[in-house]
């Protein structure tokens, strides 16, 4: 047996990138037991994975944690987050570990001088050049989401709304600049015939409110921070297209092969983001040969230019097309 301790700490959006690594690891290596550290509050991103023998979850809690991992043995630690946090704790467990480059530096200089020293390789493909002493093959698979039964077993009221076609529209995302503005997303909701069906957390319903205010589309249906993280997973995993901000369930639209049209804000899908392996015929929507984009690797409560362009210049018209399968990709 060879047992081995993965580690992906945060967030949603992240740690569905691991699973070709885990997925992996277990199919081809012989004997392979496969441990994985993460928060706890991100135990349902991984909860149901076949491929994960035993989850441990970090809590605030680390002096306790550390006691209990250094008593499974584990015969190689796999950092897929490498920052202070797991160098603490692959310092206590003292085995053989193999940690994931975050090119750092090279995102530095693309932020800051417009610089481009990144590769031109996905996160993913990253990720599994962290376990290439392995002997380990792309099998080609992508990206993993598993659900339970439970989990498309929706409340009735919401049940009741959801039809049997429709594109999902997920607004969420970590910082300002990374959302596109709601105005322009009712924009989007103006031109789309099918039901749209709005995604998001608690945090995102006082926008998704405005963007029904300001839509005249009477086909859309309100979801945000009706669902928890899988159930919201369960409606993407039917819908026809995706539409969806740089955030976690955009990965999870591609862990189930979905076609994503991806609006991309601040931030560049050439960071390595992008969806991973999804469904045919997906499109990057981002507005090129800004002066001031990439302005940060991960984005700001408020546009440092004031204009917002990245945002406001996107084509609202092109997304509407292929929403709707009439333009070319």
């Amino acid at each position: 047996m060879v047992k081995f301790l993965a580690i992906r700490l945060s967030s949603i959006g992240d740690i569905v990138l691991t699973t070709p690594v885990v997925r992996m690891l277990k199919k081809q290596v012989e004997g392979a037991e496969i441990h994985f550290l993460t928060k706890k509050k991100y135990l349902k991103v991984i909860e149901y994975n076949p491929y994960i023998d035993k989850v441990w979850l970090f809590d605030n809690n680390l002096p306790d944690l550390l006691k209990v991992l250094k008593e499974q043995n584990f015969d190689y630690i796999i950092d897929l987050h490498n920052n202070i946090r797991t160098f603490r704790i692959k310092k206590a467990l003292g085995v053989l570990a193999f940690s994931f480059n975050k090119i750092n530096f090279a995102k530095w200089l693309m932020v800051n001088f417009r610089i481009n020293c990144l590769p031109e390789k996905h996160i993913v493909d990253r990720y599994l050049e962290t376990i290439r002493l392995f002997d380990i093959k792309d099998d080609g698979e992508g990206l993993d989401y598993f659900l339970s039964g439970e989990d498309e077993l929706f409340p009735e009221s919401v049940a009741a709304l959801i039809p049997q076609e429709y594109i999902v529209l997920c607004i969420g995302g970590q910082h300002f600049t990374k959302k596109m503005p709601a105005e322009k997303i009712a924009e989007i909701c103006n031109g789309i015939t099918l039901p749209v069906i709005i995604l998001g957390g608690n945090e995102d319903s006082n926008e998704a409110e405005k963007i029904c205010l300001l839509s005249e589309n009477q086909r859309l249906i309100n979801l945000a921070g009706e669902l928890n993280l899988n159930m919201s997973a369960a409606v993407v995993r039917k819908a026809k297209v995706v539409i969806t901000h740089d955030t976690g369930l955009m990965h999870i639209a591609a862990a189930f092969k979905k076609r994503i049209i991806s609006i991309w804000g601040n931030t560049i899908p050439a960071f390595g983001m992008y969806p991973y392996r999804p469904g045919e015929n997906s499109y990057i929507s981002e507005v090129k040969g800004l002066s001031c984009r990439p302005c940060s690797k991960i984005g700001f409560r408020k546009c440092p230019k004031s204009h917002f362009r990245c945002m406001t210049d996107q084509d609202i018209q092109k997304i509407i097309s292929i929403a709707m399968e009439k333009g070319e990709i």
